[in-house]
């Protein structure tokens, strides 16, 4: 077996024995894994609480066969995440990007962009900046790279541009926005304004730092997160545990 290094952060940390730990990584190089970090629970840790979820390490890693768990062999501390001062929200939120990450990626799928992006949100969010615009931007970020990203401007069945005055129907389980002829029929669809559609573009746009600069309004985020938590959930099949959190963000 060779060893691999990568930068990683760590997703989840679950006890394996009295002294060891199973972990999962999703590293800049090699995607999501899934290691066995022996001896990681003792009081002198070969790798001294660099194995903290959140946490940003460079580890050193034996690769297995398919199916059976990596062996971690070094993990050394970069940077742990502290969100700013004691609000609670900024910490939510990076763990809603941590479940993301181990949901939306497949074992072995490496993203090097996805992961420059969750390692910028997680900088923005310790830094506190405001959290609700991070989330989006991250979520949105995500689904564009893992190619899951919402039609915003052509309707999702027939391709049509889609007019972006008033309101838009969107189709969670279509992938976007219908133009009128296609919006009937259609189950799970709900009716967004088109600003908000517009804010979601720009948000998205993988070249764009305007999105730092734009203001959302609570009215126009509240439907931005109703978008993106119904097409998230449609997406995963089933609700991700963070978004109970999320209705919550427009304050921050």
């Amino acid at each position: 077996m060779v060893a691999e290094k990568s930068d990683a952060l760590v997703l989840r940390a679950v006890e394996f024995s009295e002294t060891s730990l199973v972990v999962t990584l999703f590293t800049r190089d090699f995607g999501k894994i899934g290691a066995l970090a022996k001896g990681a629970r003792r009081l002198k840790s070969p790798f001294e609480s660099a194995l903290d979820v959140l946490a940003l390490c460079r580890i050193v890693f034996l690769h297995k066969s398919s199916g059976a768990l990596d062996l971690l062999t070094e993990a050394k501390l970069l940077r742990r995440f502290r969100p700013a001062g004691r609000e609670l929200f900024g910490l939510y939120a990076a763990y809603y990007v941590a479940e993301l990450l181990g949901e939306l990626t497949d074992e072995g799928d490496p993203h090097p962009e996805l992961f420059d992006l969750a390692d910028e949100t997680l900088l923005g969010l310790a830094a506190g900046e405001p959290v609700a615009r991070r989330v989006v931007r991250f979520e949105l970020g995500a689904l564009r790279l893992l190619g899951h990203m919402p039609s915003l401007q052509q309707c999702a069945e027939c391709s049509a541009p889609v007019a972006t005055a008033g309101r838009v129907a969107f189709g969670q389980l279509d992938g976007g926005v219908l133009c009128g002829r296609c919006r009937g029929g259609k189950t799970q669809v709900v009716s967004v304004t088109a600003g908000a559609l517009r804010t979601m573009t720009q948000m998205a746009d993988p070249r764009s730092r305007t999105w730092q600069r734009i203001e959302i309004d609570a009215r126009t985020l509240g439907e931005i997160r109703g978008v993106l938590n119904g097409y998230i959930t449609n997406l995963l099949g089933r609700k991700p545990r963070l978004h109970q959190y999320l209705g919550l963000l427009w304050r921050y």
